[in-house]
């Protein structure tokens, strides 16, 4: 019994030396059970073989491990175990399951490590499905057709069958680019828009056990009535009416279905790498940015199952419309109920726009009038608040039966636009006004992406022959003309700023929302008084509020005046130089420590890097010429040469797992 013992401490000393060294070799924070597998594998691994190979044929039962072993053959045990291990941590590394965040970027999951691996399993098994499925459809022999744009529609169809057939989110996907008509062939726009997905709602019991995890109180304590019939029922959520027992005020319920986390953690990944593969087997697909696309669809899609997003969202369009002049009611957020899988929200007693027949007559609200109101509200919050509902098809604008006033609902898609954006876009509308080529073009440089290379000229004469289409006519087609935009971006290699393209969808979802309504709205006309309406109020504003504009001024002197005061000093200073002929111009990439840490840190690595394969090549050319000599001096170089070859194993093992990290960290 002591034997045991002894060797089980033994053999315990060694796994806490092999734990501590392998930490310290691997160079960098390690997932301690990630860490702690590796060693255990490893000397496990390493000692089954040295005492199979060896130890059974002594006495180290009587004299233990370490004392019956007196030659070499320890060392080159440890040196295993050390070796074996540092190659287990590897393996691990490359093969850890991962997810994608904010950009792509991998993840490392947190739940224990065998959890992953069997995550892994089950994601590959998926995505072999998957591609089955693509390579069933024919998807990857159309790709050399659609390059050369001969044979789009054979691509479009074997992409919807493919994305159908893999069902939950490639479905939702699917959908989610049959609106990038920025991006694709209307072929493409076509053959996706076929897309379905049936979802089946929730039961009462499904139902209840959501509302019992998610409210701060009981059932009864929260709700005087609830009905179990959902109003509506999508693949994220689904809504339902009930009466609060507080202040007995009629609410609306949206829940999270119980299941959208597993869809998230296996076939958003999923999605991700299958993109991925379409990419690299398409030149086309690579080009419009097949991965970035779903990369951002994932994201977006994280974003919207997390319901304090839309809650915030609900509440800064709210406040935003709150001081606006055209009348848009936003439902208020019972924020004590709502949280991040529930949203308890007020109850509009309503009809959806082309629903809503009965209710204008009813109020005698003129539809020119209702639908320029709308309008006015959208194009405010794109040009001057810069924050937008970005889905107002016309299931998320209702017309209030109490009062005839329209109703915005659904706050989980919003677009942000930034301040050179919003002017940006307020000149391309001034452009199609004027029907201006060279405003436009203007505008368009601050709404793509790498507009530097953009031949003026060209884009000018394309820019020319849409506004020559849509002139001379009663109405501008607005998704004819934005569509049409989008042709041209594309064709010149440029794409809009994803915000910017979420905006011009918007107008284009917008404009068949309103033409639900009056059949003959013209958008950009009425966008032409919104320009004037905005100009007079701008100008009489100092008029009406006096105070607020001396107030913002004095703000504006208070920054700027400190400024102007040190600007006599800065230009003296500048003008001595140049008299004693000291001005020199200067650039050096070290002086930014981001660029001197990632040149330091890449010479550090070269030297490791050589210096693994100088005792690689040093070690080789020893065992080479100990094969040759025949005395006592051949068991040195032996020592040596293996010595040598231990270390250029340990280098590269950690410089391999280094490198991992960092392809994996490049894609943040």
């Amino acid at each position: 019994m002591l034997v045991y013992l002894r060797i089980f401490i033994e053999i315990s000393l060694i796994l806490l030396f092999i734990f501590y060294v392998s930490g310290r070799l691997i160079g960098s924070k390690v997932h301690v059970v990630k860490r702690l597998l590796s060693v255990i594998l490893g000397v496990s691994l390493t000692s089954l073989v040295y005492w199979y190979s060896y130890l059974r044929f002594t006495d180290y039962f009587e004299q233990g491990f370490l004392s019956a072993v007196t030659d070499a053959s320890t060392l080159i045990w440890i040196g295993s175990m050390l070796m074996i291990s540092m190659l287990f941590f590897l393996f691990f590394e490359l093969f850890e399951a991962n997810g994608f965040g904010g950009s792509g970027a991998t993840l490392t999951s947190r739940v224990f490590f065998l959890k992953r691996l069997l995550h892994l399993w089950r994601r590959q098994k998926r995505l072999s499905k998957v591609l089955e499925i693509a390579v069933k459809n024919g998807i990857s022999s159309t790709f050399h057709y659609a390059r050369h744009r001969e044979n789009e529609r054979q691509l479009a169809i074997a992409l919807r069958r493919t994305l159908e057939q893999s069902g939950g989110i490639f479905i939702k996907f699917g959908q989610a680019l049959s609106t990038r008509s920025d991006l694709f062939h209307p072929v493409f726009i076509e053959e996706l828009g076929k897309l379905q997905q049936n979802v089946v709602p929730l039961t009462a019991k499904q139902v209840k056990e959501v509302l019992h995890k998610a409210l701060p109180e009981t059932f009864d304590e929260v709700f005087e009535s609830f009905s179990m019939e959902p109003l509506a029922a999508g693949s994220i959520g689904q809504v339902h009416r009930a009466v609060l027992r507080k202040n007995r005020d009629e609410v609306v319920v949206k829940l999270l279905r119980p299941d959208v986390s597993t869809i998230m953690r296996d076939d958003l990944d999923i999605l991700v790498e299958f993109a991925e593969w379409v990419a690299l087997k398409s030149t086309w697909a690579s080009t419009i940015g097949f991965r970035e696309l779903a990369i951002g669809f994932a994201n977006a899609l994280r974003e919207e199952i997390d319901f304090e997003i839309e809650i915030r969202n609900t509440i800064q369009i709210g406040n935003i419309l709150a001081k606006s002049p055209y009348t848009v009611k936003v439902p208020h957020v019972y924020r004590e109920y709502s949280n991040y899988n529930l949203i308890v929200l007020e109850y509009f007693k309503g009809k959806s726009i082309p629903k809503g027949k009965e209710v204008f007559e009813q109020f005698q609200i003129p539809t020119r009038d209702f639908s320029r109101t709308v309008l006015f509200s959208y194009l405010e919050q794109m040009l001057f608040a810069g924050i937008f509902h970005a889905d107002p098809h016309p299931g998320n604008i209702f017309i209030d039966s109490t009062d005839g006033l329209p109703v915005l609902l659904d706050f989980g898609a919003v677009g942000r636009l930034a301040k050179v954006q919003q002017e940006a876009l307020n000149l391309f509308v001034i452009g199609v006004q004027q029907n201006d080529a060279e405003i436009i073009y203007d505008a368009v440089t601050d709404l793509v992406e790498d507009s530097k290379d953009i031949d003026r000229q060209k884009f000018e004469q394309a820019i020319g022959q849409i506004l020559l289409r849509v002139s001379y006519v009663d109405r501008i087609s607005t998704d004819e003309l934005i569509h049409s935009i989008f042709d041209v971006v594309r064709d010149f290699g440029l794409s809009f700023y994803p915000s910017v393209g979420i905006a011009l969808r918007a107008l284009i979802t917008l404009d068949g929302t309103l033409h639900t309504i009056d059949p003959g709205f013209d958008m950009f006309t009425e966008a032409k008084t919104f320009a004037k309406e905005t100009k007079t109020a701008i100008l009489k504003k100092p008029f009406r509020e006096p105070r607020e504009v001396k107030e913002r001024i004095e703000e504006e002197l208070a920054l700027i005046i400190p400024e102007l005061k040190k600007l006599p000093k800065r230009v003296d200073h500048l003008l001595r130089k140049v008299e004693g002929g000291r001005i020199i111009l200067h650039h050096d990439i070290f002086s930014d420590k981001s660029n001197a840490h990632f040149v330091a840190l890449m010479f550090s690595r070269f030297i490791l890097l050589m210096t693994g394969i100088t005792f690689g090549i040093v070690s080789s050319a020893l065992l080479a010429i100990a094969q040759f000599i025949d005395t006592v001096y051949a068991v040195y170089l032996n020592t040596a040469a293996y010595t040598g070859l231990f270390l250029c194993v340990i280098l590269l093992v950690r410089l391999s797992i280094q490198a991992v990290r960092d392809m994996k960290n490049d894609r943040l």
